[in-house]
């Protein structure tokens, strides 16, 4: 809205983009306040007498029982901005001042003037308009109670552009790191101050929240900011007398177990925290829990349940009965989250982890901070050269320096991008030991055994490793943790139609604001199934004897091999009479025993689900997260026929014309797979009495 009686200072900011004085001017001219069917114009001029020669008092429009041609009465121009379908009607949202403004500017458009914003107004909301600069210009507003500038980009206030008059404040969901900048002075009478989802942080905001800064705040929201310290900010904000309402959850000093029941008894005026009222059987239970507030630990202990799992296809009865020489197949079955660590924590986590089941890989020290990493690269250029090695067969194969150089790529990049590079570089670590295992196995299995399937000869140059890396099997991604993360799993198990993993896991932290980070990330839990082949170790070969010559003992020795002809046939007789027996028992056909000796190859894992576990109602207030995580039906019809005539075999014996009529209608009619589920709960410790408390310092 551009008048004739603007101000000079108003101008001067009036084309600066990101000001709060150009985003209020731009939202009045949104609204056409002096434009058709508002102001004044053809459709209305004769309601009005000349301004030049006429008092205050005689420009308020005249009732007038008709109206001029081509003229429009006030009803019927109000009727166009209150009407749903008029062109001129205002957008879905908008506020109540706007449609007041908009009947204003209809009933008494010569009032639409700067003088009147800014004498009127006691509320001024600017709410997602890009505002980065609150100017002096605010200071007009002569009787501003009320000031929201939510959802901007706005890194600091000067408190000095703040009316006085101010009793409302918000500003959620900026850039501010400090409260500092509002403290130079602060608005006297401020009742409210919303700063939540900011980026408040450090030790030293808590010298911001005392009473010589906010001598009548009654309500202050600070939730969901980087603050850790919880014994000085509760320290700053005791000394407001009038505080009675107080939000901090969502900042990872709120992790720790004790904080509701440490601030309800360290400040007994507060009437509601965290948007929950404080009753009086509640400050009963933490009586006396501040005096030690000093000697709580400050961390964090998270309670990980995984229940049941449903739904995994049974993937043996899908491969045939293995020969004499193998192989013997077994599955089993297991659930893995990733959760976080503290720095330490993780180090110790992933080395012992990577000793037990890789105790010759690289990835134990691929995943350590930088510093490892650094004193890999200066131990010198011997990892930056290909080297020959050579196996037990006396073959040469090299070794590229991806890994090596890989590493400094990693170390010289930012951390956003250290991150991305860090989880791919543990994907294909792990691809690399699948391939150092896979070939071992081949090699022992090729010394071990006389029998080999062997394929086309592959070319053995350099150039050709990458087809070579095309034709191993890749490890899946969803198998790796996610940066900055420990992964996790539950004992392996069998196949049952209800897998019970009864798995529980105590995780305590005292990087709070790690955890943080973490819960709004969520946590990735994924069902695997291992796949084990056996193969049975056969002998080597004895070489017999030369034949002696024939001379004095040749007598005894032909004595010998009729004494060993007859214990020959008396076994084989023994042997078939044993036979007899086990077909007479129940006459089922016996499946053959694996030999005792067997060599395993690598498990091969296969992903049947994953998903996301969103955590971030532990920030919000809830004191678990309780899922059953659906991953969508994988199991055929095939399949589950196949395990039920299994299962029913070992459960009763039945003619096979009975069997046959109770088994083909479950699955030809109504056949419904149950999908593949997991029960998951993730519980944020915190205690509910002072007594409990206590006893974790005896722990």
């Amino acid at each position: 809205m551009a008048t004739s009686d603007s101000s000079a200072s108003y101008r001067m900011t009036e084309g600066i983009p990101g000001t709060l004085s150009t985003a209020v001017r731009e939202h009045l001219r949104k609204l056409c306040l002096r434009e058709f069917p508002c102001g004044t114009g053809s459709w209305n001029k004769s309601r009005f007498l000349p301004q030049t020669w006429r008092a205050w008092r005689d420009l308020v429009p005249k009732e007038e029982e008709t109206v001029s041609a081509g003229e429009e009465t006030v009803e019927a121009l109000l009727g166009l901005v209150r009407s749903k379908h008029s062109p001129w009607a205002l957008m879905k949202g908008s506020s109540a001042e706007d449609h007041f403004l908009r009947e204003l500017a209809i009933q008494h458009p010569l009032m639409i003037k700067d003088t009147f914003f800014y004498s009127y107004f006691r509320s001024l909301r600017v709410v997602d308009k890009g505002v980065s600069l609150v100017d002096k210009d605010l200071l007009k507003f002569l009787k501003l109670e009320e000031l929201v500038l939510s959802a901007n980009k706005i890194e600091e206030i000067d408190a000095n552009n703040l009316p006085s008059t101010l009793k409302v404040l918000e500003l959620y969901g900026n850039l501010i790191t400090s409260m500092e900048c509002l403290c130079s002075p602060a608005p006297p009478n401020l009742q409210h101050l919303g700063l939540g989802h900011n980026k408040l942080q450090g030790p030293l905001e808590s010298l911001y929240v005392t009473s010589r800064n906010w001598p009548q705040l009654v309500s202050l929201d600070l939730s969901f900011n980087e603050l850790t310290d919880l014994q000085s900010m509760i320290a700053g904000l005791s000394t407001l007398k009038h505080l009675r309402l107080l939000v901090l959850q969502g900042n990872p000093l709120a992790l720790v177990p004790y904080y509701r029941g440490f601030i309800v008894d360290s400040l007994a005026r507060l009437c509601v925290l965290d948007d929950i009222t404080v009753s009086p059987s509640e400050k009963h239970q933490f009586r006396g829990l501040s005096i030690h507030g000093d000697l709580l630990a400050r961390e964090a202990q998270f309670l990980v349940t995984i229940g049941n799992v449903r739904g995994v296809i049974d993937s043996s009865v899908l491969d045939p009965e293995p020969g004499p020489e193998g192989p013997f197949i077994s599955y089993s079955y297991y659930v893995t989250y990733d959760f976080v660590e503290d720095e330490d924590g993780e180090r110790n986590v992933l080395a012992s982890t990577m000793a037990e089941t890789h105790p010759d890989s690289a990835l134990a020290e691929m995943v350590e901070p930088s510093s490892s990493v650094e004193q890999l690269d200066e131990e010198g250029g011997e990892d930056q050269q290909e080297v020959l090695l050579e196996d037990h067969h006396g073959v040469q194969r090299q070794t590229r320096p991806a890994r090596q150089v890989r590493r400094q790529r990693i170390r010289s990049e930012s951390p956003e991008v250290m991150s991305k590079e860090l989880s791919e570089f543990i994907a294909e670590e792990m691809n690399q030991m699948a391939e150092d295992s896979g070939e071992s196995g081949i090699t022992d299995m090729e010394s071990e055994t006389t029998i080999s399937i062997r394929s086309a000869p592959l070319p053995q140059s350099v150039d050709s490793s990458e087809e070579l890396s095309k034709l191993r099997p890749r490890i899946d991604p969803r198998l790796c943790p996610s940066p900055g993360t420990v992964l996790f799993s539950t004992v392996r198990k069998p196949w049952t139609d209800v897998i019970p993993c009864n798995y529980e896991m105590k995780h305590t932290l005292k990087e709070l604001v790690r955890v943080k980070n973490f819960l709004l990330a969520g946590t990735t839990v994924t069902i695997v199934e291992e796949k084990i082949l056996s193969w049975p170790v056969m002998p080597t070969p004895v070489e017999s004897p030369l034949p002696a010559k024939k001379g004095k003992g040749d007598k005894k020795e032909k004595e010998k091999e009729k004494e060993k002809e007859k214990e020959k046939e008396k076994g084989k007789k023994q042997k078939a009479e044993e036979a007899a027996k086990e077909k007479d028992k129940k006459g089922l056909k016996k499946k053959k025993e694996p030999p005792k000796e067997l060599r395993q190859d690598p498990p091969v894992l296969r992903v049947l689900g994953s998903g996301l576990v969103y955590l971030e109602p532990l920030l919000a207030g809830d004191s678990a997260v309780t899922t059953v995580c659906n991953f969508g039906v994988i199991r055929t019809m095939e399949s589950d026929r196949l395990t039920h005539a299994r299962d029913s075999k070992k459960i009763k014996k039945v003619p096979k014309k009975e069997k046959s009529k109770m088994a083909t209608p479950a699955f030809e009619s109504g056949y419904q797979p149950e999908p593949l589920t997991v029960e998951v709960q993730i519980q944020l410790h915190q205690y509910r009495s002072v007594e409990e408390a206590f006893l974790s310092l005896l722990d």
